[in-house]
């Protein structure tokens, strides 16, 4: 009988020995194309959305701890990780109904999500498309606020990224990238507290067709000018919805400065700052990131959706929306002089 990944029963995956972080992936197909994502521990769902060019192997080791208090589920979106990388619709909303799929043929009908990156832009368009499945949002060094992004990101989304993305697999490239990236921390840069984890994303595309997934994604989200995609035009519908926003405040790719102006558009939203953390806060210092996690999730209340509230929501467009429109103006001013 051939084996088909949609007819494996679902579970949550027993760690092998205390503290072991690796975890067994498991697959699911939706729409034809072949979804991987990690599943461990019980209680309420908490799903873990991960940032481009990454995967889930990226909370590996917080997966343990989170599954003592919840069911945690981390998907490799599609293009990442072990996922299939069709020539596909890689833009937020289709990324969040691809995690609205996964979760509904694992009969999670609500969550708590925490997205890094690209994954909390995930986050947030799941949270604006499907209100009544989204009870928390956890939103780590999150694109989607405003136009600033670290400048490598950006010349990526020009034509001819394919070749530069390549070159940095050639004989004796990693040696020099691995020279500079000792030479930034040795500076103190805030690009030296991330340049490691980012080289890591760089050999997790080996080959044409990772590298092509890659960007398709970027440049779903990010041009020359910088991020094309903003939540703070609807972060008033995040109104009764518990909203944690973690971030380094050196960080690289997505400036503190976003956390700042987001929390001040997302009515009710808590702000934690990691000091001294770069682009990747929940690798610098794991064991804040999930007593923080642990401890939001277990003193809020999962949002209590009416659709008579959303409506009304979109009628008044909420008392943040003027705030909103203005952290987005400054915003926007600071990346186009930034620019110039």
């Amino acid at each position: 009988m051939v084996d088909d990944p949609r007819r494996r029963p679902v579970r949550a995956v027993r760690l092998r020995s205390v503290g072991e972080a690796e975890l067994e992936l498991q697959y699911r197909v939706v729409h034809g194309y072949r979804r991987a994502f990690r599943m461990a521990g019980t209680g309420p769902p908490l799903v873990l959305i991960h940032g481009i060019g990454d995967s889930s192997a990226t909370w590996a080791e917080l997966i343990p701890d989170l599954a003592r208090t919840h069911t945690v589920i981390a998907p490799d979106l599609l293009g990442h990780g072990d996922s299939d990388k069709p020539r596909a619709d890689y833009s937020v909303a289709a990324y969040a109904n691809g995690v609205r799929d996964l979760l509904t043929t694992l009969n999670i009908e609500s969550a708590t999500l925490v997205g890094h990156s690209l994954g909390g832009g995930v986050a947030m368009q799941f949270a604006y498309q499907f209100p009544e499945r989204t009870e928390r949002l956890i939103l780590v060094s999150a694109g989607g606020v405003g136009r600033e992004v670290n400048p490598v990101l950006r010349l990526v989304s020009l034509p001819g990224a394919h070749l530069m993305l390549s070159s940095l697999r050639l004989p004796g490239m990693r040696l020099q990238v691995g020279l500079g990236i000792r030479l930034m921390k040795l500076l103190d840069t805030d690009l030296g507290q991330d340049a490691p984890d980012l080289l890591n994303l760089v050999d997790a595309l080996p080959d044409e067709t990772s590298r092509n997934a890659f960007i398709r994604t970027l440049r779903a989200v990010v041009d020359w000018r910088g991020q094309v995609v903003t939540m703070l035009d609807r972060c008033y519908l995040t109104e009764g919805m518990p909203t944690m926003l973690l971030w380094g405040d050196r960080d690289s790719v997505v400036p503190v400065r976003h956390a700042f102006g987001a929390h001040e558009a997302m009515p009710g939203s808590r702000l934690e700052i990691f000091e001294g953390a770069g682009h990747f806060p929940f690798h610098s210092d794991p064991t804040r990131f999930v007593s923080l996690v642990e401890e939001f999730t277990a003193t809020t209340a999962p949002a209590d959706w009416s659709r008579d509230h959303w409506r009304q929501l979109l009628r008044d467009g909420g008392p943040g929306t003027s705030r909103a429109r203005r952290g987005e103006r400054d915003l926007r001013e600071a990346s186009e002089r930034s620019a110039t």
